[in-house]
């Protein structure tokens, strides 16, 4: 993991800690927008986490194996073109 992903990936560590912290002083004092704003800022911190550890993945097979990155972005591609493609057809841009 470079140092990027890992200050990234503590960040979200602490975003995590700090947002059930804040969801448990909401749950003491029975404030439901504490609660609410806790648990967002926990679930965003392991948001966090987990894109350090899967930029961090993607970067590490990119590097082991570029010909299998490349295969699987041309595929990607191809989908998504395929799926734009047919989507336009059904598009009626007469209006």
């Amino acid at each position: 993991m470079d140092t990027n992903s890992a200050a990234n990936s503590a960040e979200g560590a602490v975003k995590e800690v700090a947002g059930k912290v804040q969801g448990a002083v909401g749950d003491v004092l029975g404030d439901t927008s504490t609660q609410l704003a806790g648990k967002a800022r926990e679930l965003s911190g392991k948001a966090q986490q987990l894109c350090a550890s899967t930029t961090s993945l993607v970067r590490e097979t990119t590097a082991e194996s570029p010909f299998t990155a490349i295969a699987v972005v041309a595929l990607a591609g191809f989908v998504a073109g395929a799926l734009w493609a047919h989507g336009a057809s059904e598009r009626d841009y007469r209006r």
